[in-house]
């Protein structure tokens, strides 16, 4: 396996896609032109590399303690002083791209980074573990709010839906590597409150948050329709999925153990309200 190969599977490539994809489907929704999109995506997703490798070139002795074959420093497969160094240079470009879009994009896109990096460093083991990823996607409407000619930030209630997208992940993630985590003396507020309290909550803050997003698209909805179809209404479809997903959700996690049907419901529910905040067009920025 080739040195590049291993450390693009320690980005991890998923989420860091996903998280992409969302701040790219913001930028298209308050209307970015096309190089500012360009850029906004490429910032954000070396950014998001740069959170990965620095996680696994972190966790590099944790995971081999813990057998993650899955892991390519873990396997030898790359070296940590390697991840260290691409980390570096893709949290660089990733600031660089940023400033070109205008100085509050770097700002936000800098803290962001801070948060994210202050849970690898060592909040992922405390009681309050939840507030990077609170932070860092409260933040995400706004890297795509600040990216326009006109900059200006999130809608209080985009950041507040972001942020909820953070805890339904953060509470959610984790549930595949409990006993991982136990073995190795993580403990982050998930392995504090249990399996089906951290899906639960993560369940019933998706739902609250879907709610959020609808009423504050709908209060920043454009008055008049123009003749065409307000992306509320998408919204508000997007919207019923979203509760349906966490409903069900939560239904299974306090019927059975939570697990893998659990993780993939929620997930899919925090996809729901990502498109649902996406839908509801330049009512996003403040």
């Amino acid at each position: 396996m080739s040195l590049v190969g291993a450390l693009w599977r320690s980005t991890h490539p998923g989420p860091s896609v996903v998280v992409t994809a969302v701040a790219t489907l913001l930028g298209v929704a308050v209307g970015l032109p096309p190089w500012r999109l360009i850029v906004l995506g490429v910032a954000v997703l070396l950014g998001q590399l740069s959170v990965g490798l620095s996680n696994d070139a972190i966790d590099a002795r944790r995971d081999r303690e813990a057998g993650r074959t899955d892991k390519p420093l873990a396997r030898g497969e790359a070296s940590v002083r390697s991840a260290w160094i691409a980390s570096a240079v893709t949290v660089a470009v990733a600031l660089a791209l940023s400033a070109a879009l205008g100085g509050w994009m770097l700002v936000a896109h800098a803290i962001l980074l801070a948060s994210a990096w202050s849970y690898n460093v060592g909040l992922k083991s405390t009681p309050i573990s939840v507030v990077p990823f609170i932070v860092s996607f409260g933040l995400l409407p706004s890297l795509a709010t600040l990216s326009a000619v006109d900059p200006r930030p999130a809608a209080l209630w985009a950041g507040a839906a972001g942020g909820v997208i953070g805890i339904a992940i953060h509470l959610t993630n984790v549930l595949p590597d409990f006993e991982d985590d136990a073995r190795t003396g993580v403990r982050g507020l998930p392995h504090r409150i249990g399996r089906r309290a951290s899906a639960v909550i993560a369940a019933i803050a998706l739902a609250l948050g879907a709610l959020v997003v609808l009423i504050g698209s709908t209060l920043g909805a454009p008055a008049g329709g123009g003749g065409t179809a307000s992306p509320t209404v998408f919204a508000g479809v997007v919207f019923a999925l979203a509760v349906g997903l966490a409903a069900a959700g939560l239904t299974l996690a306090l019927v059975r153990p939570p697990g893998r049907g659990v993780f993939r419901l929620v997930m899919l529910a925090a996809l729901m309200l990502c498109v649902q905040l996406a839908a509801t067009g330049q009512s996003i920025a403040a």
